[in-house]
């Protein structure tokens, strides 16, 4: 199914092309541009609410700037759907996060226009800088250089050191503030409160009325850029004299608030500020889910992304089952921490603005006072955990896999080098599936497991996992759990927990000829493939490892006594993964055996649903079959 776009939008394939328009059309552009993507999400899927709050913004500013030439920086890319309509990928939209499409996100390979790749949030004011003093190194006056950034973005400390930056460094450089209040979930901390102080402030509002009619006046009469300037400067001035401004302290000169959903003025003030030099920031007001009564009346952390839905009601689909579904492996996490905190009063949860997405929001709802969101600061979330273990306290600091690559230094300066009783839930370890490579957990058993004092463990089930998070609780050190995004085995899942001793893997099946080591969830694939091959009337066995680090030596050392083939599978990067954690092993106890590690090769894979790219990277059922059939010297061939 082909969406049709509007009369006006179908003529725009280009911000060239929406340039040809008369600005008195612009309104109908927004209205044109927020359906499709409607129809489009609706149909699907995709991020939602995002893209919706920043249509009027998205289309002023392919209005008025000289995209690809000035450069347009998204922060995140949920925001980022109406700039991909306008830049040429209209046709090519319904294949939007599926496998062989377009990324959801910005990405530079993908589009002139997508001029930085952007999936985590907090670097488009760093990036948008870094162009920005490029181009006055080379001389070029003229380019403009725009971030545009959420206000939930803005509670991330890169954000944060760029506008330190930024205001020490007379660059062309816009910053743009949307200002929604919502990241996926509410915004948390006191920039929120601070930005709601200034929308609300009589002295701000009346600051903008005066610059705007300064700069009305200046488009007018074509006053030079430097009595504009001073004009600015001192209607300012005599602002801040009366309430402060954190964005003034910083020298980035403040325009704002503005309403953000009025594409007509937005342009206005746009072609304005491209007129004043130097770093600045224009607050933008806007409303997640703008122009979608549901999205707007309704729970907006469900319209971040809420899968296909019914256009017209409203209603969300979900899937018809019959019988008892496994669990999401993010609601046992919940749900089990519920149950650890109620029997020791230490533990306590952390997430970095993502309560939802971690299930955190279970223990938030039990224990407001036990379960903490940090915002957008993942540095910020490990060393706020380390400072709780320093006094007695066992946070448990969830923080999805390819989020933690934000914190290391943290992790190894912050917790592990002092030994400290922390343990990390890591969320979405893994392919992350349609938010593509920017999302995937890769790389988290590499970078964890080379750091003293640190276990590293992934679950093989929804036990499993309850299983290492009482282990957990119970270890005096630094504790790493991975698990994937989406459902596990296990209906049955909510069983009494029980301590595993630390570094015990399991035997999941007897065997003999080819050894199959895996570790966390991707073991089932194993399993599945094992049952296949008996059907062939080959008899691998199976090992559970469960922990990375440290190995289960015994069982390393029966399984090497015993098999001349072996198979490792993980589900993150072979370089340096669970594999070689076993080959390192081999080599070090005098072993010889012949080894075929499976898992994410060294390349970027793209986006597409996870079986889809498991089998890509030959780690599905079928690849660890065909795998065992090649070290078995049997011709490989179709899977059943």
């Amino acid at each position: 199914m082909i969406i049709k776009p509007g009369k006006l939008l179908s003529q725009i394939d280009s911000p060239a092309d929406l340039k040809k328009l008369p600005k008195e059309q612009l309104v109908q552009v927004c209205d044109e541009l927020r359906q499709f993507i409607i129809d489009n999400v609706s149909v699907y899927g995709g991020h939602f609410g995002a893209s919706l709050g920043v249509v009027e913004l998205t289309v002023a500013l392919h209005y008025i700037l000289e995209t690809p030439e000035d450069q347009l920086v998204w922060d995140v890319g949920h925001q980022a759907y109406g700039h991909k309509i306008l830049t040429g990928r209209k046709e090519a939209f319904h294949t939007n996060r599926i496998y062989g499409g377009i990324s959801g996100f910005p990405k530079r390979k993908e589009s002139e226009y997508d001029t930085f790749g952007v999936g985590h949030s907090s670097t488009s004011i760093s990036a948008a800088l870094g162009m920005a003093y490029a181009s006055k190194y080379k001389g070029d006056k003229k380019k403009q250089h725009v971030a545009v950034i959420g206000d939930g973005s803005m509670t991330g400390g890169m954000a944060f050191e760029a506008m330190n930056h930024a205001g020490v460094l007379d660059t062309n450089l816009l910053i743009i503030l949307n200002d929604n209040c919502m990241a996926i979930d509410p915004n948390v901390g006191a920039l929120k409160d601070y930005l709601t102080d200034i929308t609300t402030s009589r002295t701000y509002n009346k600051v903008k009325d005066d610059v705007w009619h300064i700069l009305g006046k200046f488009s007018k009469f074509g006053s030079s850029a430097q009595e504009i300037l001073s004009k600015v400067e001192g209607a300012v001035k005599s602002a801040v004299l009366k309430q402060s401004n954190l964005f003034e302290s910083l020298n980035l000169r403040y325009f704002g608030p503005v309403d953000g959903h009025d594409v007509n003025h937005l342009a206005e003030v746009l072609a304005d500020l491209k007129n004043i030099p130097g770093p600045k920031i224009l607050h933008c007001v806007t409303m997640k889910g703008k122009g979608y009564g549901p999205a707007e009346n309704g729970d907006q952390t469900t319209w971040h992304a809420p899968g296909l839905f019914d256009k017209v009601t409203g209603e969300i689909y979900k899937k018809t089952v019959t019988s008892p579904q496994p669990p999401k492996y993010q609601d046992v996490f919940g749900h089990t921490l519920v149950e650890l905190a109620k029997a020791d009063p230490r533990i306590m949860g952390i997430t970095p603005a993502m309560p939802s997405g971690s299930s955190l929001n279970i223990m938030m709802a039990e224990m407001p006072d036990r379960a903490i969101d940090v915002g957008i600061a993942e540095q910020h979330a490990v060393t706020f955990s380390a400072g709780l273990a320093t006094q007695g306290l066992k946070p448990f600091c969830n923080i999805y896999s390819t989020f933690m690559q934000r914190a290391y230094d943290q992790v190894i300066h912050d917790v592990c080098l002092q030994n400290l009783p922390v343990v990390f839930c890591l969320d979405r370890a893994g392919f992350a599936g349609a938010d593509g490579p920017t999302h995937h957990g890769a790389y988290d058993i590499p970078f964890f497991r080379c750091i003293p004092n640190m276990v590293v463990s992934a679950p093989m089930d929804e036990e499993e996992l309850r299983n290492l998070m009482f282990t957990a609780s119970k270890f005096e050190g630094p504790f790493s759990i991975r698990y994937p995004r989406g459902q596990g085995v296990m209906p049955d899942w909510k069983r009494p927990m029980r301590e595993i001793p630390i570094g015990q893997g399991r035997i999941i099946r007897e065997g003999e000829d080819v050894a199959i080591l895996t570790i966390g969830h991707i073991g089932n694939y194993a399993t599945e493939a094992t049952d296949a091959l008996a059907k062939e009337g080959f008899n691998p066995a199976h090992y559970d490892m469960r922990f990375v680090k440290p190995l289960d030596e015994s069982l390393l050392h029966e399984i090497f006594s015993k098999f001349k083939k072996v198979v490792t599978v993980e589900d993150g990067a072979v370089m340096g993964g669970f594999g070689t954690a076993v080959l390192e092993w081999m080599m070090d106890h005098g072993y010889s055996a012949q080894v075929k590690r499976l898992g994410i090769p060294d390349a970027v894979i793209e986006h597409g649903e996870q079986l889809q790219l498991h089998h890509e990277c030959g780690f599905d059922p079928e690849g660890i079959a065909n795998a065992v059939k090649e070290l078995a010297e049997v011709k490989v061939g179709s899977f059943h």
